[in-house]
């Protein structure tokens, strides 16, 4: 994220290096994004994009498929433009597999030549678009190859490297990474990526609760009933069945989104706008969370699998029919759970979230619900709306909903629930929001860490999570629930907010 002193930055010269740029990611964001930082301006003209993959190609064969992805994933004809053909100078390409240790040297000679042609130092950036258990492997390659700190440029800058989540499967798993990664970089050098964290409406967040006194004054406890966030998806695993064995909806979405939002909900104004101060902030709202009990896991958590179901007229599998999942996985797809963050402006207030795959809708929304007045004048009514609700739409159809009372017109006192609404489309124009990716991927280029998750920051969400992970290793603790696909979940996440006199909102 930028402040707005920043925005005439000058760009530095890079040399990106993506390895994994066949896959998935690379192909529907990181080159995509890439592409449009230059089409704005955003890159310096000395920028090389070098991509790392297990492929028989030249730097002429590379750009027709970084074409072809782009024609796909991004704008049909873009490469039909001056930008495209101004973007495809910076692409460059180098053919390895990850094991081959001589590989890693042809990149340190590659981007040694490419200096020396342009007579230009560059930045270098390491994208590990690779799945988590490799990352070990290709730090020892390229610090064999001499391509961590003893790569630094002449004025003594180190590389920068990004990592993808999930960073670890538990805590011991996360701090072996991230000692494995310190030994090469140094932590300002190190870029842990969630890509919520780019997202113009979680950056909002911020700018809405610090920038606008109005709701600050009233963002506690003494005027907060509770604080919902859920983060829907309507696919299932699609072809990632082996990695999600893995992980599962806490690990893939709890313990990064999620914590993140929390985190970004409840902390406290920072002293700066700026990566230290902000992340401070954040990391102690995780460090607040108050530790989970063996009770409380068995009552305040669901965990569950979608099976299979019709949706929209069409037959879908449940989770344990998808490719390369074991069929009697017990690898959950859902999770909920309760969440108290033990600080003065929020004790006592809950934090539900949920989050799922095949669920009914595609949403991902952060909402507070407000106490009711102390005196309720209404309550004879037979129509007395619910309490106020603000409602943060993450994604899609990004905007802010604050519902409040209003008296229907008419010669009765009759109360209606009316909507005071901020739309992103509608204020700022209908274009589509630029995608998370490029703000992150700008911000590691400049080296701003504020949208990045530190090491004691993952370490405070996994030593929060450790006894829900603990707990459910008992079959008891841990009884995996069912939903059918296309719902809202298993109704025991239901029953979780029917305990505390609450429901989930409607969405």
């Amino acid at each position: 994220m930028t402040a707005p002193e920043q925005e005439t930055r000058q760009a530095t010269p890079c040399a990106f290096v993506i390895f994994g740029v066949a896959g998935d990611l690379a192909r529907r964001k990181l080159l995509p994004s890439l592409y449009e930082l230059w089409v704005e301006g955003r890159l310096h003209e000395e920028t090389a994009i070098v991509g790392v993959a297990r492929r028989d190609y030249d730097d002429a064969k590379f750009r027709q498929e970084v074409a072809a992805a782009l024609e796909e994933f991004h704008v049909p004809g873009c490469t039909q433009t001056a930008e495209w053909r101004s973007f495809q100078r910076t692409l460059h390409f180098a053919g390895f597999d990850l094991e081959d240790t001589d590989g890693y040297r042809r990149l340190y000679q590659r981007l040694s030549e490419l200096s020396d042609d342009t007579r230009v130092e560059r930045q270098a950036v390491f994208y590990l678009s690779v799945p988590p258990e490799v990352f070990p492997d290709v730090v020892d390659h390229l610090d064999e190859a001499g391509l961590t700190r003893r790569h630094a440029t002449k004025d003594g800058t180190w590389p920068r490297i990004v990592v993808e989540k999930p960073f670890g499967r538990d805590l011991v798993s996360s701090r072996s990474l991230n000692d494995r990664l310190l030994a090469s970089f140094d932590e300002e050098c190190i870029y842990r990526i969630d890509h919520y964290l780019g997202k113009e409406t979680v950056q909002n967040l911020l700018v809405f609760r610090f920038g606008n006194t109005i709701f600050e004054s009233i963002w506690h406890r003494g005027s907060v009933d509770h604080v919902q966030i859920t983060v829907a998806e309507t696919l299932g695993v699609e072809n990632r069945g082996r990695t999600y064995e893995q992980m599962g909806a806490l690990r893939d979405i709890l313990q990064n989104h999620i914590m993140q939002l929390i985190a970004t909900v409840a902390m406290e104004p920072p002293s700066a706008f700026d990566g230290r101060h902000v992340r401070n902030e954040r990391i102690k709202v995780i460090e607040a969370l108050r530790p989970i009990t063996e009770a409380e896991v068995a009552g305040d958590f669901v965990r569950a699998q979608y099976i299979e179901n019709v949706v929209d007229g069409e037959p879908v599998k449940g989770y344990r029919q998808e490719e390369n999942v074991a069929p009697n996985s017990a690898t959950e797809t859902f999770v909920a759970g309760k969440f108290h963050v033990d600080t003065w402006r929020w004790s006592g207030v809950p934090f539900y979230i949920r989050t799922g795959k095949r669920l009914a809708s595609r949403v991902t929304e952060v909402s507070i619900h407000f106490n009711e007045p102390p005196m309720q004048l209404f309550r004879g009514l037979d129509d007395t709306p619910p309490r106020n609700v603000l409602a943060m739409r993450i994604q899609p159809d990004e905007g802010i909903s604050l519902s409040i009372d209003a008296k229907r017109p008419g010669v009765t006192m009759a109360l209606d629930s009316v909507q005071m609404d901020f739309s992103y489309a509608e204020s700022f124009g209908g274009g589509s929001l630029a995608d998370a990716y490029e703000a992150l991927l700008l911000d590691v280029i400049h080296g701003d860490p504020m949208l990045f998750a530190r090491s004691d920051m993952h370490d405070a969400a996994w030593v929060a999570l450790t006894p829900v992970l603990d707990a459910w290793q008992d079959p008891t603790l841990g009884m995996l629930d069912y939903y059918p696909a296309g719902t809202w979940g298993p109704r025991a996440a239901d029953e979780l907010m029917k305990r505390d006199g609450r429901a989930w909102r409607a969405l």
